[in-house]
């Protein structure tokens, strides 16, 4: 599948938890942090100036963990074209040995910057992202 964007997250000191692992709320920051540099690697500079996305809703299946100084590689992509103003998006965190230790859907509304109001996806804005 095409369209697809990776980046790849250290974890600080600042990422761990009492358990010695990432804590949960990383996880859920890190698949922000890939969201939005997707958007921002592959969108027209008219829509980053226009449109801004927020999170409705994140399903997150944890399988596995990383401790301090571990890294995972993230790699996003929209399976389906959106829904009115929704897209969903799969975010995949893989740890060095290549299996999926976290893995996410996520629900992302496009708001209009000028109104603050739900954007319809348009053909155009979702074009870049889909295969």
């Amino acid at each position: 599948m095409t369209n697809r964007h990776s980046l790849t997250f250290t974890a600080g000191p600042e990422h761990i938890d009492e358990l010695g692992h990432v804590n949960n709320a990383v996880w859920v920051q890190w698949m922000e942090a890939i969201a939005v540099a997707h958007w921002e690697a592959v969108a027209s500079e008219a829509h980053k100036a226009a449109y801004v996305w927020v999170v409705t809703r994140h399903e997150i299946d944890y399988r596995g963990n990383i401790r301090e100084g571990e890294s995972v590689t993230a790699e996003t992509f929209i399976p389906e074209g959106p829904i009115g103003a929704r897209f969903d998006r799969r975010v995949d965190f893989r740890d060095t040995g290549g299996k999926a230790i976290v893995s996410a859907r996520t629900t992302w509304a496009l708001i209009d910057r000028a109104s603050g109001r739900l954007q319809r996806v348009t053909p155009e804005i979702a074009a870049p992202f889909l295969p």
